[in-house]
């Protein structure tokens, strides 16, 4: 989950620094290879002060994952000049953090950053981009595919003194919506679409996992 995390952030500042550039009037190539590399410096500066820290220290999979999450901004907007495989996240709260308020957050906020049990991470497929241009399905219907986790009441292991929940991985399968692709000629509304793009629309969804498969009519 933190790897997930560190890949759909690495990509989406990748997403954020390129349409800055090319808002400026930055060219789309220069825009495309300095913009959406932005995740990936400034992902690279925090490792690089974690190295100097006790507490944490450099991590290989973490930069990894950074690497991975720029590569797909900068390969999709160099070979297609479009984006049509967008990273989205979704939340809801949990039980969880009930039981370890420090670990997983007191407030919603808190629980939106810390709680890897309520986070879902998504590639959210749009499906006319891979169709014939005189393709009549509609532009902004997207298919996406969900990770996430149950149970996790700590990093490695669960403490003993807790409920024994059983920690396992989740994959979802849902519809999307690609905000960007909506038709509407106002600036401003392209603007606010654009920076909800980021969040996984909630739709219904269907979960794999070890517990079997579930159904939600409407999953956060």
């Amino acid at each position: 989950m933190d790897k997930m995390g560190h890949l759909t952030t690495s990509y989406f500042l990748g997403k954020v620094g390129y349409d800055l550039l090319r808002w400026s009037g930055v060219p789309q190539e220069k825009a495309t290879w300095y913009g959406g590399s932005m995740g990936l410096v400034y992902l690279t500066a925090i490792e690089i002060l974690d190295a100097h820290s006790t507490n944490w220290g450099f991590s290989w999979g973490d930069m990894a994952a950074n690497t991975i999450g720029a590569g797909l901004f900068v390969g999709q907007a160099a070979i297609w000049k479009e984006q049509r495989i967008s990273m989205k996240f979704s939340f809801h709260t949990t039980e969880y953090s009930d039981l370890r308020p420090d670990i997983l957050g007191s407030t919603y906020l808190e629980q939106l950053i810390k709680d890897y049990n309520g986070q879902t991470y998504w590639a959210s497929v749009n499906i006319y981009s891979f169709l014939q241009k005189e393709s009549k399905f509609p532009k902004w219907i997207n298919v996406a595919v969900g990770y996430g986790a149950e149970g996790l009441l700590g990093g490695y292991s669960n403490p003993s003194n807790l409920p024994p929940y059983d920690r396992y991985r989740q994959y979802y399968l849902s519809l999307d919506i690609d905000f960007t692709r909506i038709p509407t000629k106002s600036k401003f509304l392209k603007t606010v679409l654009n920076a909800l793009s980021f969040i996984k629309v909630p739709m219904p969804a269907v979960e794999f996992s070890e517990k079997g498969a579930k159904f939600y009519p409407i999953y956060f």
